[in-house]
């Protein structure tokens, strides 16, 4: 399935990269593209968040209306989540459309000259023999074998081969994995900006304002602070789960071609610019009610 995702995903990128000529600008183009396909679901998750924010001080009246009676606490949840159109599990389709997004541009970025130029892979083969016969065993990676071909190509200059792509993107060359070329700083100067934004990201995402913390309080006597313990927790869960997702990111970014944490990095810019423009429509919209 992620093979065929990322076929699709290959064509798509092709098609940019033959108009703009670059593989970095192509990759932003891409993102802006798929970010742009992405926005109904990006706003319906943003309500959905907007809401969750709204109904908790009435969640936690039920937990602790409810205390000892598991049964009726989960009927009241979900008539309250019926009431509000929420729905509990609309959060898993997104998390699975991320990590099929994930996966599928890692195998394209990995492989390039399958996924994106739809070479066979007896051509790619033959070539990877070639360059072994030339250079030696050590001159092709064992784990981006296509990444060592297209820099082949690129050293020779052989722009008019069906395996060129022009990888160079301001001054950094695409095709570098950070693990491999860690000799070089500018290979890290990506996924640092990814990790920042993705920094910014979650800020944004997880920010909780003090005065609702305070209103929750007040809503709970001495008695209840077993319950109010337990919620703090599952919030707390919520956000380091918020967590996982780029920690997993960066840290494949750092054994992958540059491609993939440029994908990321681009993709967290318009994420961030997204929320922000998100947040100030349905804070208006709150208002207005």
């Amino acid at each position: 399935m992620i093979n065929f995702f990322a076929g699709i995903f290959g064509y798509i990128l092709n098609w940019i990269y033959i108009l703009v000529k670059n593989y970095g600008l192509a990759i932003i183009i891409f993102s802006v593209l798929v970010k742009l396909i992405m926005l109904p679901l990006s706003i319906k998750q943003q309500k959905t968040l907007k809401k969750n924010e709204k109904i908790q001080k009435e969640m936690q009246i039920l937990q602790i209306k409810h205390k000892g009676n598991p049964e009726r606490l989960n009927q009241e949840m979900m008539d309250l989540y019926k009431r509000e159109k929420i729905n509990p599990f609309g959060g898993c389709f997104s998390v699975i459309i991320q990590i099929i997004l994930l996966l599928s541009m890692f195998y394209l970025v990995r492989s390039p000259l399958t996924f994106m130029k739809q070479i066979d892979e007896k051509t790619i083969t033959a070539k990877i023999d070639e360059i072994k016969k030339e250079n030696g065993e050590f001159s092709i990676s064992r784990t981006y074998p296509e990444m060592s071909v297209i820099k082949y190509i690129q050293e020779k200059n052989l722009t008019e081969n069906e395996m060129y792509i022009n990888m160079d993107f301001l001054g950094l060359n695409l095709s570098k994995v950070p693990q491999e070329e860690y000799s070089d700083p500018k290979v890290f100067i990506i996924p640092v900006l990814y990790v920042i934004s993705s920094i910014i990201s979650i800020k944004l995402t997880s920010n909780v304002k003090p005065k609702k913390e305070e209103e929750s309080k007040a809503l709970t006597s001495k008695k209840d602070n077993d319950e109010m313990d337990q919620a703090e927790m599952t919030a707390q869960m919520n956000k380091t789960m918020s967590w996982m997702m780029p920690i997993l990111s960066v840290s494949i970014s750092l054994v992958a071609p540059l491609g993939l944490a440029l994908y990321w990095f681009v993709n967290n810019i318009i994420m961030i610019i997204e929320r922000i423009i998100l947040n100030k429509v349905f804070s208006k919209e709150e208002s207005e009610e």
